[in-house]
C-alpha cells in the first residue's frame, strides 16, 4: 500500500471545510466524478483545494459498464479531464448497468455473468481505461435475488476480468456481507476466491434491513459499519495485508468527527498488519 493511502473517508459538501483541515496521517477522500462535471464554479473550486492536502480518490457511478453498449463518450471525457486535473490516486467503478439506450437510471442493476457479458464488459473496461490512460478498479455488486442464467461465478467473472484488461478489483466488504446474507452463501470463502494481488481498494460501509423482505439486507450506506462487516475486513487484511480503505456514508450523514472515528478503526486495522523494514 502506498504511505500516502491508508483509510479515507466519502468527502461530502457539508464536510468540505472539516475535511480541508483534516491533519490525520495517510487520511484521503473519494467522490463521485460526476457531481464534478462541470466547466468551474465553487464545486472544482472546493476540490482543488482538498486535493492540494490530500490524496483524492474518483468513484463513478454511471459509465454503465455492464450495458450492450460501450460508455458514453461524453461522460468518458469528462471523466478524463478530472482525472487529467485532479490526478487521483485511485478511479474506480461498478460490475453493473445504469444506463439503457440512452436512458440513465438511479440505480446500479445486475446481470447474468454470461461469456458474451464477460466479453462485452472486459471491451468496455479496456476502452476505458484507454481513454483514461491508467487503470480503474472494478466494485463487486451488492444482490438482492437469484439470478438463474449464470455461467460463471461471480469471483472467476471479476479474476477473468483483470486477467483480460489488467484492471483492478474495489472489494466492498459490506456488499459480500450483504450479498451473502441475501443468497445465502459463505462469505469468508467468497473473500478466500478472489484474486489477492488484484484488489486495489476496500470499501467498508453500513448497511440496513428491508421492512418488506424478511431476512433482506440493503446496502443502503445511511448507517456505521456493522460488527460483521468489521469482522469480515480484518479476516481479509489479515489475509491480503493492508489495502487502501474507504468509510462510506451517504444517508444520515453524521458529523465529520463520527465519520472520523470509524475511519480510526479501519486505520487500526491497517496499522496492525503494516510490514516495517
Amino acid at each position: 500500500m502506498p504511505p500516502t493511502l491508508g483509510a479515507g473517508l466519502g468527502l461530502k459538501p457539508e464536510h468540505y471545510d472539516a475535511a480541508l483541515a483534516c491533519t490525520a496521517e495517510a487520511i484521503w477522500f473519494e467522490v463521485h466524478p460526476e457531481n464534478y462535471f462541470v466547466d468551474g464554479g465553487p464545486r472544482l473550486a472546493w476540490l482543488d483545494a482538498i486535493r492540494g492536502k490530500h490524496p483524492l480518490s474518483l468513484h463513478g457511478v454511471s459509465l454503465s459498464l455492464a450495458a450492450d453498449v460501450p460508455p458514453e463518450r461524453r461522460a468518458l471525457d469528462s471523466l478524463a479531464a478530472l482525472v487529467r486535473r485532479f490526478e487521483p490516486a485511485l478511479v474506480s467503478e461498478h460490475l453493473a448497468w445504469s444506463a439503457w439506450r440512452g436512458v440513465y437510471y438511479p440505480d446500479l442493476f445486475p446481470f447474468p455473468r454470461t461469456s458474451d457479458a464477460l466479453a462485452r464488459i472486459a471491451d468496455n473496461i479496456a476502452l476505458t481505461q484507454d481513454v483514461l490512460g491508467r487503470a480503474i478498479a472494478i466494485e463487486n455488486p451488492s444482490h438482492y435475488l437469484r439470478i438463474e442464467d449464470h455461467a460463471w461465478g461471480e469471483a472467476d467473472f471479476l479474476t477473468e476480468l483483470t486477467r483480460r484488461t489488467g484492471c483492478g478489483l474495489l472489494l466492498d466488504v459490506n456488499n459480500v456481507y450483504v450479498s451473502a446474507n441475501n443468497l445465502g452463501y459463505d462469505a469468508r470463502a467468497y473473500l478466500d476466491s478472489l484474486p489477492a494481488l488484484a484488489i486495489m481498494e476496500i470499501h467498508l460501509a453500513g448497511h440496513s434491513v428491508d421492512g418488506e423482505a424478511a431476512g433482506l439486507l440493503v446496502d443502503s450506506h445511511d448507517a456505521p459499519v456493522a460488527p460483521e462487516v468489521w469482522a469480515l475486513y480484518a479476516y481479509l487484511i489479515a489475509k491480503i495485508g493492508p489495502r487502501p480503505t474507504l468509510v462510506e456514508r451517504d444517508g444520515n450523514i453524521p458529523p465529520f468527527a463520527s465519520l472520523m472515528d470509524e475511519r480510526a478503526m479501519a486505520q487500526a486495522v491497517l496499522d496492525r498488519h503494516v510490514v516495517r523494514t
